[in-house]
């Protein structure tokens, strides 16, 4: 599947409530992959907004009271219209506050896609108070070792919520209720930037809406495409500001040639 050369004849419309940390980068990462970005967060336009775009992205990364309706009233229009919705649940499990957001936002909106790292994936479920910011527990990191209790885990979570489930990490694991890969693109020196998460989560709305097909092969090769960005960026960076735009150079170059020679990406 071409996911990347779908997108960029396509060139969906992906509507954003996003945080302000990452906001810019977002709308540059979704450009770099050929769709176009629309951020908009005020309740009185979200619907509207949400009508004429082909997929929403909703991250609670700098969580307000004042967008918290808007993100539900946004993602209510997406589903009425059929558009694809992707849930970035940043941090929960740090606050009690971004635990409940984020269940209401589960019981309010049917999201096709949720994405996090591993502490905020079982804070979903269990609760947990692991979660320190917006990285990963230790305690939680995925490996080899548990990584097919990892997907298991995956597999039931998607069958609960009907969604594609995305764990983030050294490891990623991308999985529907019958189906997973696991990705090893990426680098460590992405977690010295700020945003990378942010941005994944547009690039994977992208490729989603224009390849709607095989949804989870989309999804999966999103991941892998921002991992891969990262590698390429990683080889001619020479600290973490260059890195950073690098990443975005590498996304606005990547062809569907060039990722399927970089993927390490792995169906179990």
């Amino acid at each position: 599947m071409d996911v990347i050369k779908n997108t960029r004849e396509k060139c969906p419309l992906v509507h954003c409530i996003t945080n302000y940390v990452t906001v810019n980068d977002v709308a540059n990462i979704i450009l770099a992959c050929g769709a176009s970005p629309i951020m908009a967060d005020d309740v009185n336009e979200v619907s509207d907004m949400q009508a004429i775009c082909n997929a929403l992205v909703i991250n609670i990364g700098t969580l307000n009271a004042r967008t918290v309706d808007s993100m539900i009233l946004a993602g209510k229009m997406a589903n009425k219209l059929n558009h694809p919705v992707i849930l970035d649940p940043v941090g929960c499990g740090a606050t009690p506050y971004r635990t409940e957001v984020t269940k209401k936002l589960l019981d309010e909106v049917h999201f096709d896609v949720i994405k996090g790292n591993i502490s905020e994936i079982k804070a979903i479920i269990f609760n947990s108070n692991k979660t320190q910011g917006v990285d990963a527990s230790a305690l939680d990191l995925v490996t080899m070792d548990n990584l097919d209790e990892t997907i298991e885990f995956t597999k039931k979570l998607s069958k609960i919520t009907n969604s594609i489930i995305a764990i983030t990490g050294p490891i990623d694991v991308i999985c529907d209720e019958n189906n997973a890969y696991y990705c090893l693109n990426g680098t460590k020196a992405m977690g010295k930037i700020t945003g990378t998460g942010c941005m994944s989560a547009g690039v994977l709305a992208s490729y989603l809406v224009a390849n709607p097909e095989n949804k989870l092969e989309a999804v999966a090769k999103s991941i892998a495409a921002i991992g891969l960005s990262g590698e390429i960026s990683e080889m001619n960076a020479q600290g973490t500001g260059s890195l950073h735009i690098g990443l975005i150079d590498a996304m606005s170059n990547l062809d569907d040639e060039k990722l399927e020679k970089g993927l390490k990406l792995y169906e179990r």
